[in-house]
């Protein structure tokens, strides 16, 4: 048994390096690895390329494979070729989280959590929360009109949030500085029913 590898290069004008050597020297005695193949160019460019050559590979090549991709459209393609079946990461939210189950099970995901995934790496919640918002409008958006007509409706950032984008530094309200006072080590529990009267009298008048 013959055993080659390659190395498939995503990057920006890269995203096929690597194919045109692999795809057609596969035969069915190959067992293929393909990770995100069309990402780094456009949506529908790079959808168009890992469609096409997962065709390939079922119909000419007639490879085993692996094909990992976070194009959600390419699942339909279980239900078009005989050999073709989903799996997906088990995953669970929990209180506005995601946790990955570390199984693998069949099917694909039931939605995207790239901006979940973000939010783990480290990307910053200001940034998240946008990017929520953004993808809120999107999913809203009349499929006749298409997303980017619907940003047209969304304000700016910084229209959408304070006028500080950075720190949102701001000066405490009379409540917090009344908290701050607070001993919470040394209040007796008929002093804390006092001071929650006197806190909730403090609070504007609606």
């Amino acid at each position: 048994m013959e055993i080659r590898a390659w190395t498939v290069r995503n990057a920006p004008g890269l995203f096929c390096q690597g194919c045109p050597r692999f795809v057609p020297q596969a035969t069915s005695q190959s067992l293929v690895i393909l990770d995100e193949i069309g990402r780094g160019t456009a949506t529908f460019d790079g959808l168009s390329i890992a469609w096409a050559a997962v065709e390939y590979l079922h119909e000419v090549s007639r490879s085993r494979a692996l094909f990992a991709t976070h194009y959600h459209e390419l699942t339909a393609l279980e239900g078009r070729l005989d050999a073709v079946a989903n799996v997906t990461v088990d995953v669970k939210e929990w209180r506005d989280e995601i946790v990955f189950l570390h199984k693998v099970k069949p099917g694909a995901a039931d939605r995207s959590y790239g901006i979940q995934v973000a939010k783990l790496a480290g990307l910053p919640p200001r940034v998240v929360a946008r990017a929520g918002e953004v993808l809120r409008l999107l999913e809203k958006s009349d499929a006749s009109r298409g997303g980017a007509d619907a940003l047209d409706d969304l304000p700016l950032f910084a229209a959408a949030r304070p006028t500080n984008p950075v720190t949102d530094v701001r000066s405490p309200s009379a409540v917090e500085a009344a908290l701050e006072t607070i001993n919470l080590d040394e209040i007796t529990p008929r002093a804390a029913l006092e001071e929650l009267y006197r806190l909730k009298g403090m609070l504007p008048k609606s």
